[in-house]
């Protein structure tokens, strides 16, 4: 399948170039059956990496700005009493899609942004008492502006914990901002892309991620770096089951972009500071640390072997 995912990976690369790493995460989320969060400055392409992956896997798309009067049913949807039928018709809001881009999500309340939990969690909503099923797949990309940027509201701990991975894209490098100096303009890339996969493909792929092997070995390692992060007295709190387990899982993602039909000790570490980056906390001497640097610190703390 390494064919079909670098496919993908040149397709979205011709929208948003000079980010193949950034781009390859967000597809392992994907295949990973995750979500994710971007976390970065206006205006470095997180919307533009939404909108192509959408366009490239031939997604159901939607957009949400969220903004600071934004309430839940404007993306769960509503019931509006039907006169003619005398009966209430519900009309689903933007999370009834098979990609949602919830656009500046730390801009708006609390109230607002605990609507997503039960549909990341669960892939399904609870609306007015009835419980509805959400498209298959269903991936929500959630864009942030840095916390101490005015009108933000903080993500608490048990949203960001909804998302598998977090990323940044970062400046673009200097042949890419040329090509944009220049004139080229990535929306109307946008226009001419053409799905390059069907939907049985992406499932199938979905289905292939789970079946990627991980030995006793690697579950060893795995579980060393773990106890690790829960007894170092520099971390606030340690990785938590449910993290041990969005860690394996990108990991067997990863290790399927590369090829493979099992995990290696690599493949860990490739995704450790995605998908471990917003969980850890520094404390005592580490507080304040950014979660880059209290990963690399926790794997260069423990042994492969």
């Amino acid at each position: 399948m390494k064919p079909v995912t670098d496919k993908i990976v040149d397709a979205v690369g011709q929208v948003l170039m000079g980010k193949e790493p950034q781009i390859r995460l967000a597809l392992a989320c994907l295949l990973a059956r995750g979500h994710l969060l971007i976390e970065d400055l206006p205006g470095m392409g997180k919307t533009t990496l939404a909108h192509t992956l959408a366009a490239v896997l031939g997604l159901d798309f939607s957009r949400v700005q969220f903004t600071s009067d934004l309430l839940p049913a404007d993306i769960l949807g509503v019931s509006v009493y039907n006169r003619d039928s005398e009966q209430f018709r519900f009309h689903p809001g933007p999370v009834f899609n098979q990609l949602l881009l919830a656009d500046e999500i730390n801009r708006t309340t609390p109230k607002t942004q605990s609507a997503l939990l039960e549909a990341m969690a669960e892939q399904q909503v609870t609306i007015e008492g009835e419980t509805r099923e959400l498209p298959t797949p269903f991936f929500v990309i959630a864009t942030q502006n840095p916390t101490h940027q005015s009108g933000t509201f903080p993500l608490p701990e048990s949203q960001l914990d909804r998302f598998l991975m977090r990323l940044s894209l970062g400046y673009p490098d200097q042949a890419a901002e040329r090509k944009l100096l220049s004139g080229l303009n990535p929306r109307s890339l946008l226009k001419d892309l053409q799905p390059v996969i069907e939907l049985s493909e992406l499932l199938q792929l979905q289905q292939q991620v789970e079946q990627v092997k991980a030995s006793a070995s690697l579950l060893d390692y795995l579980q060393r770096l773990t106890g690790q992060s829960r007894s170092e007295p520099g971390f606030e709190f340690g990785v938590s089951p449910r993290g041990s387990l969005a860690w394996l899982h990108s990991a067997r993602a990863w290790a399927l972009l590369e090829g493979r039909d099992y995990v290696i000790p690599e493949d860990l570490q490739q995704v450790a500071e995605a998908v471990l980056g917003h969980r850890l906390r520094g404390s005592n001497e580490l507080a304040g640390i950014p979660g880059s640097q209290l990963v690399e610190k926790l794997l260069d703390s423990v042994d492969i072997v």
